[in-house]
């Protein structure tokens, strides 16, 4: 497996720790623009050796002064790690400083400019030539001769605005020339002609090389895994289904559809990364049973975005609330009528679990920033359910309406809507101005005669409007709809002569809360996460209660698929085989589920299959939960599983060479050795730390084909490190195939002891 959790682009934002400081307390005292950018149009040459970890640029940035005062100095923002040569102004050679900018304990490079006085309104072009030094792959930048990609949170190319500015980067119309080694494919958003791209709305420069195979259907490019098989050509095609039919979604509630291409590209880095209707999703995604839940939600999003972000301009304060959250709201409604909505529920419960996680620290929408690290989850989740509230509260229809008049100009700010939904005043400033201290709690439900009662409570600052389920005994559902004022108390009443045995406020889920434990008397559990609720039981190997929870969670929820992964499991372990095989096959029929529960419903089966005695269905299924690469402890007992059901694989005789040769450099004593058999830019600290190993002997065990110039190998590891003990045990490395030799990747699963 690639990595331990399926990353979407995100997690990637999170993992930049030294961006996790508060920007709380600062409205009016946020820096205004200066610069805007018109158009980027930026060369970039990959280098042809593979030692060479440089890549050249030449970047020309046609600006506009957007403030009320002349300008007479410009200040660029890139990578700290660029190397700038020289700088012009129209054309003329411009004398220029280099200066740090600290963003928490990390920094990006300033680059300032000299001008001559800019005018108000005025445009001018600046040129800036340098190259990027790329020390190590990662999902923002990598260079490498099986493929290379950089995005935008890799500041690989120069601006004045960064992501972390507080009103939104910079979004423009660019041109991307990049000049790749033979054979590669160059991929980036908008019209393309012989790896140059056009990309005529707003957007932010990136690109992506690799060896792919395309598919074109409904309107919509798949390039996808080299020499895939039938299975992954109907994934591609079920992609491509998919995003067309959120492109025609989208278009009925915002309008025309801008006239942008739709790329999903496979890769092995930055699942979930979007920009300008191009797609990134794992390439695990081609080799999985079904399309699961994440990449379908990132689908969705993402031709969203190409409405709102793309063909309108989104920015100014909490301008995330609209591009996250108003996307994130729509995608969902897609979701919704593609899937149903008890599908859709199963979304927004995943969202606000996300969101109560945090809903204690975070800082107002109108004022929170890239800077917190609590961002993403705050504006993408907590603003689609401000917008689900609202275009509740004034009727569907009214809201898209309001929302396409103010997109006309192509421009969109947070502050024109809320002008716009005006007669929505007190909740849009309670939503966007405060902190969430809204709490929804219910009381028992309190019988005389053929009436039952039910006490309701709000602690916060503005009123709720919510439905209230009863459940009888007898399972009958009875709703009741109240208003609870602000800060205050309501009640409602059921008349049935049936008694009434549970009770929820807010059913349907709509308000931001700091807690949802106590929607429901009598409370079930005491955690918002209810996920959460039955897995701590199932990690303490509390089978029973894990049992008991789940069902219990799945009562409300039927289509959560992980609580229903973690009750087979339970059954499972507690020998209910055929209870466990019922559970784990109804995860597998589910219209859309995690690829986590993918994994694991194929491992469960494979392990009820084993002690049945059916090693060959069950070498099946492990082979299934292997190839969705969904998370780590599946992948590592799905292929344990295999080994122990006597499955077998093709090992390809080359990749036995390789590792033959691969022992021998490990024990050389020479570091270069090693290097010359890993690709450039890959596992540094794994590939240093074997250097001048004692003992290494690798044996060979079961070869997973990636794609035709890549594949996951399973091998028994002997090794004794330098001043360390003899170890032993199963490793998964990825090897890559460069200039007809493999190579070595990555380091998959390393269970040596």
């Amino acid at each position: 497996m690639k990595k331990f959790a399926i990353i979407t682009f995100a997690i990637l934002l999170f993992t930049f720790a030294f961006f996790s400081f508060s920007v709380f307390a600062q409205d009016e005292s946020r820096a205004s623009k200066t610069w805007g950018v018109q158009k980027y149009d930026i060369t970039a040459t990959l280098p042809q050796a593979e030692s060479d970890r440089n890549l050249n640029v030449k970047a020309i940035l046609n600006l506009k002064n957007v403030s009320g005062n002349i300008g007479s100095r410009l200040t660029l923002r890139i990578s700290p790690n660029a190397e700038v040569s020289a700088v012009k102004v129209n054309d003329a050679a411009a004398d220029f400083t280099k200066g740090e900018e600290k963003i928490g304990s990390g920094s990006l490079q300033r680059v300032i400019v000299r001008l001559p006085s800019i005018q108000p309104n005025q445009t001018f072009s600046v040129t800036v030539d340098y190259k990027l030094n790329v020390r190590e792959n990662s999902g923002l930048n990598a260079l490498s001769p099986v493929g290379s990609q950089f995005l935008p949170l890799s500041f690989w190319y120069p601006t004045p605005n960064s992501w972390y500015f507080a009103r939104g980067a910079d979004f423009a119309p660019f041109r991307l020339q990049v000049n790749a080694p033979n054979g590669q494919t160059v991929v980036s958003s908008g019209t393309e002609s012989t790896n140059a791209f056009e990309q005529k709305l707003n957007g932010q420069p990136f690109f992506v090389t690799r060896n792919w195979d395309k598919v074109e259907a409904n309107g919509v490019s798949v390039f996808m895994p080299k020499g895939a098989d039938a299975e992954a050509q109907k994934r591609a095609n079920e992609l491509t289904s998919l995003a067309s039919e959120a492109k025609t979604f989208t278009a009925n509630l915002l309008g025309t559809a801008p006239d942008m291409p739709i790329r999903i590209v496979a890769g092995r880095r930055g699942a979930g990364f979007s920009g300008g209707g191009t797609i990134f999703v794992d390439d695990s995604v081609f080799r999985r049973q079904k399309i699961d839940s994440q990449t379908a939600m990132t689908i969705a999003d993402a031709v969203a975005k190409i409405w709102l972000g793309n063909a309108v301009n989104v920015d100014g304060d909490a301008y995330g609330v609209i591009r996250e959250g108003l996307v994130r709201f729509i995608a969902t409604q897609f979701l919704e009528s593609k899937y149903g909505k008890d599908v859709a529920d199963i979304e927004r419960l995943r969202q606000r679990t996300a969101y109560a996680a945090i809903s204690k620290r975070d800082a107002p929408l109108n004022i929170v920033s890239p800077l917190d690290d609590y961002y993403f989850t705050a504006v993408s989740n907590k603003g689609a359910m401000i917008w689900r509230v609202l275009a509740k509260k004034i009727g569907q229809d009214e809201f898209f309406n309001v929302l396409r008049t103010n997109m006309k100009d192509g421009s969109l700010q947070l502050s024109e809507l809320r002008s716009a939904f005006s007669s929505q005043k007190d909740f849009l400033d309670y939503a966007f101005d405060q902190i969430t201290d809204t709490n929804l709690l219910v009381g028992l439900p309190q019988a005389n005669g053929a009436e039952t009662k039910v006490a309701l409570r709000n602690t916060g600052s503005v009123d709720a409007t919510v439905n209230v389920t009863a459940t009888t005994a007898n399972g009958e559902k009875l709703t009741a709809q109240a208003t609870i004022p602000a800060k205050s108390f309501g009640e409602v009443n059921f008349k049935s002569p049936n008694k009434i045995v549970r009770t929820e406020i807010d059913a349907e889920k709509l308000y931001p809360q700091t807690d949802y434990s106590d929607d429901v008397a009598p409370r079930e559990f005491d955690d918002s996460d209810s996920l959460l609720a039955v897995k701590r039981t199932f990690d303490k190997q509390d089978f029973i209660n894990a049992e008991k929870n789940a069902r219990k969670v799945l009562q409300s929820a039927p289509r959560f698929d992980e609580v229903r992964i973690l009750l087979a499991r339970a059954l499972l372990a507690q020998g209910k085989n055929m209870d466990a095989e019922k559970e784990f096959r109804a995860v597998l029929d589910e219209k859309l589920t995690t690829a986590r529960s993918l994994a694991w419903a194929n491992e469960g089966l494979g392990e009820i299959a084993v002690k049945t005695g059916q090693n060959t269905q069950a070498a099946k299924f492990f082979e299934e939960a292997i190839k969705a690469d969904a998370e780590y402890g599946a992948t590592l007992a799905a292929r344990t599983g295999r080994n122990k059901a006597n499955g077998l694989t093709a090992i390809d005789e080359s990749i036995k060479a390789f590792f033959t040769q691969f022992d021998k450099a490990a024990i050389s004593g020479r570091k270069a050795d090693v290097d010359a058999l890993i690709v450039a830019g890959e596992i540094p600290k794994f590939a240093g730390g074997i250097a001048g190993a004692q003992e290494w002997q690798t044996k060979v065990l079961q070869v997973d084909k990636i794609d035709a110039n890549n594949a996951l190998v399973e091998v028994g590891l002997n090794i004794k490190l330098l001043n360390k003990d003899a170890e032993s045990g199963m490793a998964v490395f990825r090897l890559a195939r460069v200039r007809n030799n493999w190579k070595l990747s990555g380091v998959e699963i390393f269970e040596v002891r």
